[in-house]
């Protein structure tokens, strides 16, 4: 399979999400087509994005003559315009765009959109607030979900841990996570070793299934 990952994308939806969005793609090297139904806000991105043009994303004539069909990749960026954001994603999927990305505002939204033909579904505001939880409710300085049951999370290490080579602790078999980045103050994070050993003041990056680093983050 062709590696389509520098392909063109079309971001479609500028609010806050899909400016973000569109603005990094291209800062990464990628050609974008933006489209929005506000004149305004095309307008202050003009000259930031590759393309940008004022559209009505729920008009398939539209969509036709902006070129989108000929296009692998989008991303439905819609806010809180539900209906907009549903039939725009028909109209990517009856246009025979073969990888879409929807932003949903609710798992019902994200189900709706998955069953229209979302390749790919996300909600950034669960998310954030997910990971905002995480951090608030326990001793994590920061909190990555990267599947359904597992996670990436950033915390100090407990007492246990300090003073002893990470390979004499015996860590995964207690606990069912590890230890895969350390860093020492004033110090950049490398990876962690059978050798390393962890002094207080110390941040390591700890990876495992949810509720285990979970648990593992409450020894702090």
């Amino acid at each position: 399979m062709a590696d389509r990952g520098n392909d063109p994308v079309v971001v479609i939806g500028l609010g806050r999400f899909g400016s973000s969005l569109a603005l990094e793609l291209v800062r990464l090297g990628t050609e974008v087509l933006a489209i929005d139904n506000r004149p305004k806000v095309v307008q202050a991105l003009a000259g930031q994005i590759t393309q940008i043009a004022t559209a009505d994303s729920t008009d398939i004539e539209a969509l036709r003559q902006l070129g989108v069909p000929e296009f692998y990749r989008a991303v439905v960026a819609i806010g809180s315009d539900i209906e907009a954001s549903i039939l725009t994603t028909s109209l990517l999927v009856e246009l025979e765009v073969e990888d879409i990305w929807a932003k949903a505002i609710s798992r019902q939204h994200g189900r709706i959109l998955e069953r229209i033909g979302a390749t790919h579904v996300v909600l950034p505001e669960h998310d954030m607030g997910e990971r905002v939880a995480h951090m608030v409710s326990g001793r994590m300085l920061d909190y990555v979900a990267v599947d359904e049951n597992f996670a990436l999370v950033k915390t100090r290490p407990p007492r246990e841990l300090v003073g002893r080579p990470l390979g004499e602790t015996g860590l995964r078999r207690k606990y069912g996570v590890t230890v895969v980045s350390v860093k020492s103050e004033g110090e950049e994070f490398t990876y962690a070793t059978p050798d390393t050993v962890l002094q207080y003041g110390d941040v390591i990056i700890v990876a495992g299934p949810i509720a285990k680093v979970e648990r593992f983050s409450e020894l702090v």
